[in-house]
């Protein structure tokens, strides 16, 4: 089909949506039209007054691999003056207290995990490399040495000139009016009179994005928030020391216990703050600026300075790098950025509307590789780095509401520079989605966390009762400081009382979904690793895939009946692209339909386990419930006290048991029903962290956590997921063989050698005195009585082999273990030694 207009458009000609045509453009695809609403040349958003600090250090994998990927381009952009659009200055986060210095080695750990040098420095070096720094003040630092200054403006410019060679038609002072569909497909995009065909939309609108959102129904959840930065008149020190005006020698500064941040610029230094208090920007209340009239002052995302905000920032200032006490503020202004309700960018293809991507919230600091991951997505359907942790479809529906979006994105401005412990639930908003046991939950002393919305039970004080009967050998270790935050003794109580009695666990928020239709078995069957279209009855563990067989999920899916599937799955991300996959099955095959339903919010998870489970079943249920009356891995309909409850032999801790779903309006009688049975059995609610502690001497994978779409199933020790007796094709089954082969790194278990150090993941580890992979989950392990952590490593790297993993600047020896290390023989799952115990 012939056609006038370019196939894909890019809305904003900021530094991601300039790198976005360059790199579909590397990719062969230069038909593309990028249209901006201000000058090219000063577009007036985010990327026209960055200062351009690139800082690696992040907990993610794939930002920190972000962050490389922008220094590496920008550093190869060289202009028509010689000059990259890279000073590789270096990074210096520095630490005024023992809590933030302790904090710069695990950010450190951070780096190495990820392959980016870094090290903590102590206070002389610091001052050294920023002579400026008050030597009263700095303990040490985090120097980074490949860090820097990304010059934005000009690297955009000189990208935007590749891409117009390689064909791309830029078109600037064109505002988009609106974005026609038909049906559920983008076909055009609208600015005033004129229109342009397209097969695919790119918003990359910066803090306009849901603006741009709006005109296909797509939420885009950001909230514009103001961020103030300023410049110092000329500081004497600084005379001579820069060759440019703006340029800068010395690293990059981020003073994070007063959530501050500087550069150099010139002579004199530059000064970003979010120590003030949050300012919320509406959209629709922003100064309108003709494009002519768009300066390096005035421009739409450029607000005026609010000095009363930063009087005590400047004196912290001042009090830090003594120099600045010889001059004054020269000048200042409130500039726009994008905040979310997790921190994260917003990436990816809209759920709502085929054809619509986003590359949204994205900073200076991760703009091209982020450009670079989006083109890959729409070129060939995959991204290279995994976009877990900034896919636009994570958040369930209720964190995308205007009131949770302000408030949450509020929130982490506020604590933007925080040190904050992988477990720190968010303060608020909370009790947004409740089980139907919390009240039971309550009653029970829970202790909650919060995981997309809901309120999870971490443990439970009513077992603190029992920490009198705990033997000796049950009970973990003494933790440090960091390691006992958000824990609490009471878990291993409950992994006891869960390996040798039975307790309940609350599985509610496992997202689920029911699949249904004549088309539902053919249409999982060619999503999936495992064959769908076994008997009524059946469950199966198995894998999603994508095109270049990374792993994008793990899912149980139970067949209840010909036509009616449910399946456990990991997240939001899941639903949108089984729904979608979902509508291309629906128009390929007209004779036979699948619908998906996300039917979490109307039902409820327990999961009764232990050995004495079968005891409490059979108090209130006149069914079947034996080893032989329902199977591992079987499924039925079954009766508990009269009330109807979908049965799979199923337990992610390892015991026999089944988890028990049941519709929301009956489910607290459910509750009540089988914790009075169980109280002659010693039945106890157990929480997540006991239930952390079992998967992973299991051997049971958390994805996202333990693997990601960068990951295959055999090195993810998940090739027995994928059917070797299913022929039939599958997305992702025809790169398998080849990807298998090409790995070099294993998910490993380790097991640490004092029997007593437990870390939390994210951290190096060191192989023959080198770092060479990271931990990823990491709990202590009651019924092993042994620290256990799950690592990426090299497929060189072999059983019982030593390791270390570095825990806040220290080493802790560690031994290559083979998993699972709790009934590798699969007694306890499969009720053998309940059979052997009844014999």
């Amino acid at each position: 089909m012939s056609r006038l207009s370019p196939r894909i458009i890019i809305i904003g000609a900021g530094i991601v949506g300039a790198n976005l045509a360059d790199e579909l453009a590397a990719l062969g695809h230069a038909n593309t039209l990028v249209i901006e609403q201000g000058p090219l040349g000063l577009p007036g958003g985010s990327t026209s007054h960055a200062p351009g600090l690139v800082f690696s250090s992040n907990p993610s994998k794939s930002m920190t691999e972000f962050a490389q990927y922008t220094i590496e381009k920008l550093t190869s952009l060289v202009g028509a003056d010689g000059r990259g659009c890279f000073l590789p200055v270096g990074g210096l986060e520095i630490a005024t207290t023992d809590e933030r210095l302790a904090d710069l080695h695990r950010r450190a750990g951070w780096n190495r995990s990820y392959g980016v040098q870094a090290e903590v420095i102590d206070a002389a070096a610091c001052l050294a490399k920023f002579p400026m720094l008050n030597p009263q003040k700095v303990l040490g630092g985090l120097f980074t040495p490949g860090d820097g200054l990304a010059l934005a403006a000009k690297g955009t410019a000189l990208v935007m000139e590749r891409a117009k060679a390689a064909g791309v038609e830029f078109r600037d002072r064109t505002i988009v009016t609106g974005i026609e569909q038909s049906g559920g497909k983008v076909t055009a995009v609208l600015c005033g009179d004129e229109r342009f065909e397209a097969d695919i939309v790119v918003s990359c609108a910066g803090f306009w994005g849901p603006k741009i959102g709006e005109m296909v129904g797509t939420p885009i959840p950001l909230l514009p928030l103001a961020h103030q930065f300023a410049w110092s008149t000329p500081v004497p020190s600084l005379a001579g020391v820069n060759e440019l005006p703006a340029g800068a020698s010395r690293p990059i500064l981020r003073y994070q216990d007063r959530d501050l941040y500087y550069r150099e610029w010139g002579d004199r230094i530059g000064i970003g703050s979010y120590a003030h208090r949050p300012m919320p920007v509406d959209l629709d209340t922003l100064p309108a600026y003709r494009p002519e009239d768009i300066t390096h002052e005035r421009m739409p995302s450029s607000l005026d300075f609010t000095p009363e905000d930063f009087a005590a920032e400047w004196e912290a200032s001042q009090e830090l790098l003594p120099d600045l006490r010889s001059t004054e503020i020269q000048r200042g202004f409130n500039g726009i950025f994008s905040f979310t309700p997790d921190g994260g960018s917003l990436v990816g293809q809209s759920r709502e509307v085929d054809g619509f991507f986003v590359a949204e919230a994205v900073w200076v600091t991760h703009a091209p590789g982020i450009a670079k991951a989006v083109a890959e997505l729409i070129a060939t359907g995959t991204s290279k780095t995994d976009l877990g942790d900034c896919d636009l479809n994570r958040f369930e529906d209720v964190q995308t509401t205007r009131e949770y979006v302000s408030e949450t994105s509020q929130q982490n401005f506020v604590e933007i520079y925080d040190v904050r412990h992988p477990l720190e639930p968010r303060t608020t908003p909370r009790a947004v989605r409740t089980s139907p046991f919390y009240s039971r939950q309550q009653e029970l002393g829970a202790f909650f966390l919060e995981g997309t919305g809901w309120e999870r039970p971490h443990w439970y004080e009513a077992n603190a009762a029992l920490l009198e009967q705990l033997p000796a050998e049950w009970a973990g270790p003494e933790r440090d400081a960091w390691s006992a935050k958000f824990h609490s003794p009471i878990a291993a109580v409950e992994a006891w009382k869960t390996r040798t009695a039975v307790a309940m666990f609350d599985m509610t928020p496992l997202k689920r979904v029911e699949v249904t239709g004549p088309g539902a078995g053919e249409l999982l069957q060619g999503l999936t690793t495992a064959n769908m279209l076994r008997a009524p009855g059946m469950v199966s563990y198995t894998l999603l895939l994508d095109a270049a067989g990374g792993i994008t999920s793990d899912i149980t899916v139970a067949r209840l009946s010909d036509e009616v599937y449910q399946a456990g799955i990991n997240s939001n991300v899941d639903v949108a692209y089984l729904n979608r996959e979902a509508k291309k099955f629906n128009a390929a095959n007209p004779g036979k339909w699948a619908a998906v339903r996300d039917i979490t919010a109307g039902t409820s998870c327990i999961g009764l386990w232990g050995p004495l489970a079968l005891e409490v079943m059979a108090k209130v249920s006149a069914d079947d419930m034996s080893n032989e009356g329902l199977k591992y891995f079987r499924t039925k309909q079954i009766s508990i006290a009269g009330i109807p409850v979908t049965a799979m032999r199923l337990s992610y801790v390892g015991e026999f048991g089944w988890e028990l779903y049941a519709s929301a309006d009956v489910s607290a009688k459910l509750w009540d029903v089988l914790f009075e049975a169980g109280q002659e059995h010693g039945i106890i609610a157990g929480g997540r962290a006991a239930f952390n502690s079992m998967r992973m001497e299991k051997g049971f994978r958390s994805f996202g956590t333990d693997m990601t779409s960068e990951h295959e199933p055999e090195q993810a020790c998940l090739g027995f997921a994928v059917k070797a007796a299913k022929t039939a094709d599958f997305v992702g089954k025809a790169a398998l063989a080849e990807r298998a082969a090409a790995a070099t790194k294993r998910l490993r278990c380790l097991t640490v050698d004092d029997g007593v150090s437990v870390v939390l993941g994210k951290e190096p580890v060191y192989v023959d005195g080198k770092a060479a992979g990271y931990v990823t989950s990491a709990a202590y392990g009651y019924t092993v009585r042994k620290p256990i952590a799950y690592a990426w490593l090299p497929t060189t790297v072999e059983t019982g082999d030593a390791v270390a993993i570095e825990y806040f600047g220290k080493q802790i020896a560690a031994t290559v273990a083979d998993d699972p290390l709790y009934d590798p023989q699969m007694e306890r799952l499969r009720g053998l030694s309940l059979a052997a115990s009844a014999s």
